[in-house]
C-alpha cells in the first residue's frame, strides 16, 4: 500500500444556541460517528435550506501544534459542563478544545515523535496518525503513539478525557507485548495508520507498515483490555505484508472484529492472510475457517501488482429486503467494490456483488446511508471525482451507479440526515485539492454547498481524512488549526413551546426469567445468572458495568448479561441505557444495585427490595 498523506480535521461547529432542537447526537466517540463506519449522522439543523448557507466560525480559535492526519471526536460534559473538541496531531499532541470557542481546555504531549530513522515512510515527523476512540463510560481517550528513542515504540494510551492525565496501568508498549505465531510486533518497521475500535471493553488497534512496504511487516491487530491493560491478544497475517491500511480501520457488529489487509509479500502461491476481508472474534482470535475471512480468486494476481484490497476500511451495512441483508464493503485499489455476507465471509470465492466503481480506491475511509430511495455507499474516487452508489434490494443483492460529481480534492465523505433517512447530504472537503467544504444531495447528487465565500476557504488539509457533525456544527482538523462551521441561526418563534426530548431509559431489572434484581439480591457461586435490563422504546443499547467493568454493550432486545458468579461477597452492577447502538447517542439514567454472592453450601436468605 502507498501512503497515507497529510490528513486535515475539519470541524465543522453547529448551532449551539436555546432556539435550535436538542440533537440525539451528542457525542461524537470514534472514526465515523459508528462501528459500522457509516459515517452517518443525526442532525436536526441541517436541513437542506440550512446546509446551503453554512458560514465559518470565524471566532473559533481552533489552534493547534502539529500536522493532522486523524479524525477529531466531540464529547460532551466536559470540565464544567464544557462540549470538547479532541484532536491528535504527529507532534504527539493531544488538546481539548472547547467546542463553543476553540480555546484549549487541556493539552498535553506525550514524548518525541520519530523525526529520523525509519526505513521508510513519508510521515514527518510520525506521531499520533490513527483515529483515537474513547470510552464514555470510563471517560478514556485511548490512542497509539509512536515515541522516539534508542528503540522506536507504539505506544498505546489511555487518558482521562477530561483532563489529559494518563490512566493508571497505560501506556501499553505494543513491542514487549504482541505477539502471535512466534511473531514479535516490531515498531520500527509498522505504523498506526487506520482508525481505532472499541468494542465490549477491548481497544482494538489495527497496523500496517510506512510508505515503501519495508522490512518484514504485517498487518497486525492489537487487542488491550481497558480494565487490564497487562493482558494483550494480537493477531498478524501469517505471510510478510498485508498492512490495515484504510482511513477508516476497525468495524464491528458489536461482537465481531472487521478489517481489510493489504498485499502480501512472497507467498509461493499459498494464502497467508493479504487482499481480505478477515473477521476477528473478541481478543481479537482468528478462527481460520472460511466463514472469518473473505478473498478475491484473483488475489496472488492483486498481491503481484501491489494491488490492495484494503483501499478503503470496511463498512457494515444492512439492506432490508436484500437476501443476504447483512454486508460488508471493501473497496480496493482495483477500483472494485465488493459486497460480502458478514456472517458468512466465504473463503476464497466470488462475492456476494461487485461492480467496477473507480480506477482506484486508496487510503480512505467510505460513507453509507438510507434514504426512501434505497441504500446507498459513498466513497472518494480518485483526486477529483465523489461518487455514490445503491445497493439494490434484491435477491442477491446489486450495485447500480446512482451519481457522481467532480470536486477536486482527496478528503473522506461523511453523511447528515435530520431523522435518520429524510434529508441526507453528502459531505466532503476538498483535502489537499480546493480545500472547502461541498455538500451533495444523497439521492441525485445535486450540489447543496459548494464551499462558501473567501471566509470559508480552509488551508493545510490532508487527503483522506474525515469531518465530525454535532449540535448543528461541523468540525474539520487541519494542520495546526481546526476548523468550526456553523449553520445559520434560527430565530425563535414569540411564543415557542418546549417538547421535551425522548430519552432512554430503564424501567427495571430482572433476573433468571423475572424476579426483581434489586439492592440486596442474593446470588449462589457457581450458578448462571442472566440480567435483563427492561426499557423504553427510545432505548437502542444497553452497556452492563460489573464492579466498575464494562461486562457487555448490548444492541439487540432483549437487553441483557449473562454470567456465572464466582467471587464470594458484595458487588455491584450497573445498567446504562443509550438512544443509539454501541453505546452512544443520549445516555439515560442508570439503575445500580448492590447485590451479593453467597457460596453453593449457604442458606438462600428472601431478597429484600431496598425502598
Amino acid at each position: 500500500m502507498k501512503p497515507l498523506i497529510s490528513i486535515f480535521s475539519l470541524v465543522v461547529a453547529g448551532l449551539w444556541s436555546a432556539v435550535l432542537p436538542v440533537n440525539a447526537q451528542i457525542n461524537v466517540i470514534q472514526e465515523h460517528n459508528n462501528l459500522s463506519r457509516d459515517g452517518l449522522y443525526i442532525d436536526s439543523a441541517f436541513t437542506p435550506s440550512a446546509a446551503a448557507n453554512v458560514t465559518r466560525d470565524l471566532n473559533f480559535n481552533g489552534t493547534i501544534s502539529g500536522n493532522v492526519y486523524a479524525q477529531p471526536l466531540y464529547i460532551e460534559n466536559g470540565p464544567g459542563g464544557t462540549a470538547m473538541v479532541i484532536v491528535v496531531t504527529e507532534s504527539n499532541n493531544i488538546y481539548a478544545l472547547d467546542a463553543i470557542t476553540g480555546t484549549v481546555i487541556w493539552h498535553r504531549n506525550v514524548g518525541a515523535p520519530v523525526t529520523s530513522g525509519l526505513p521508510c515512510g513519508n510521515i514527518s515527523p510520525l506521531g499520533i496518525t490513527g483515529t483515537p476512540v474513547v470510552d464514555l463510560v470510563s471517560r478514556s481517550l485511548f490512542f497509539d503513539a509512536m515515541i522516539d528513542g534508542a528503540t522506536k515504540k507504539h505506544l498505546i494510551f489511555s487518558l482521562n478525557v477530561d483532563t489529559g492525565m494518563t490512566d493508571p496501568g497505560w501506556p501499553v508498549n505494543v513491542n514487549a507485548k504482541a505477539t502471535y505465531n512466534g511473531m514479535t510486533f516490531t515498531s520500527l518497521i509498522q505504523n498506526q495508520r487506520a482508525a481505532l475500535g472499541l468494542v465490549n471493553g477491548v481497544v482494538y488497534v489495527p497496523y500496517s507498515s510506512h510508505l515503501g512496504d519495508c522490512g518484514t511487516f504485517h498487518g497486525w491487530v492489537v487487542g488491550v483490555p481497558t480494565n487490564n491493560p497487562t493482558s494483550v491478544t494480537a493477531w498478524a497475517t501469517t505471510a510478510i505484508g498485508g498492512g490495515i491500511w484504510g482511513h477508516g480501520g476497525v468495524a464491528s457488529d458489536d461482537t465481531n472484529i472487521f478489517v481489510v489487509t493489504g498485499n502480501t509479500f512472497n507467498t509461493g502461491g499459498n494464502w497467508g492472510g493479504g487482499e481480505a476481508m478477515i473477521r476477528l472474534q473478541a481478543g481479537p482470535i482468528f478462527s481460520g475457517n472460511p466463514t472469518d475471512y473473505w478473498a478475491p480468486t484473483n488475489w496472488l494476481s492483486l498481491d503481484n501488482g501491489d494491488i490492495d484490497l484494503g483501499g478503503c476500511g470496511p463498512v457494515l451495512i444492512d439492506v432490508p429486503g436484500a437476501t443476504p441483508s447483512q454486508l460488508v464493503l471493501a473497496l480496493g485499489k482495483d477500483g472494485n467494490a465488493y459486497l460480502l455476507k458478514r456472517n458468512n465471509l466465504g473463503g476464497i470465492t466470488a462475492p456476494v456483488a461487485s461492480a467496477n466503481v473507480a480506477s482506484s480506491v486508496r487510503g480512505q475511509a467510505a460513507a453509507s446511508y438510507r434514504t426512501s430511495q434505497g441504500t446507498y455507499f459513498v466513497f472518494r474516487n480518485g483526486s477529483s471525482t465523489v461518487s455514490a452508489y445503491k445497493i439494490t434490494a434484491t435477491t442477491p443483492p446489486g450495485i447500480t451507479s446512482a451519481w457522481s460529481v467532480s470536486q477536486t480534492g482527496q478528503g473522506s465523505p461523511w453523511v447528515t440526515t435530520t431523522n435518520g433517512t429524510n434529508n441526507a447530504i453528502v459531505w466532503v472537503a476538498g483535502a489537499q485539492g480546493d480545500q472547502r467544504l461541498h455538500a451533495y444531495n444523497g439521492d441525485t447528487g445535486a450540489v447543496i454547498y459548494a464551499g462558501g465565500g473567501p471566509n470559508e476557504l480552509m488551508a493545510n488539509t490532508r487527503k483522506w481524512n474525515t469531518g465530525i457533525v454535532a449540535r448543528g456544527r461541523i468540525y474539520f482538523a487541519a494542520d495546526n488549526k481546526v476548523y468550526a462551521f456553523a449553520v445559520p441561526r434560527v430565530t425563535p418563534t414569540p411564543t415557542p413551546t418546549t417538547t421535551p426530548t425522548p430519552t432512554p431509559a430503564l424501567t427495571r431489572l430482572t433476573y433468571n426469567g423475572g424476579t426483581p434484581f434489586v439492592n440486596g439480591t442474593n446470588l449462589i457461586q457457581g450458578r448462571s445468572c442472566t440480567v435483563t435490563a427492561n426499557a423504553n422504546t427510545y432505548t437502542h443499547s444497553v452497556v452492563f458495568n460489573r464492579d466498575g467493568v464494562i461486562v457487555k454493550t448490548d444492541s439487540a432486545t432483549p437487553f441483557d448479561f449473562t454470567w456465572t458468579p464466582s467471587a464470594i461477597g458484595t458487588h455491584t452492577f450497573v445498567a446504562t441505557p443509550w438512544s443509539s447502538i454501541g453505546g452512544t447517542g443520549t445516555r439515560g439514567a442508570s439503575i445500580t444495585v448492590n447485590f451479593r454472592v453467597l457460596a453453593a453450601s449457604s442458606p438462600t436468605p428472601t431478597p429484600t427490595a431496598t425502598p
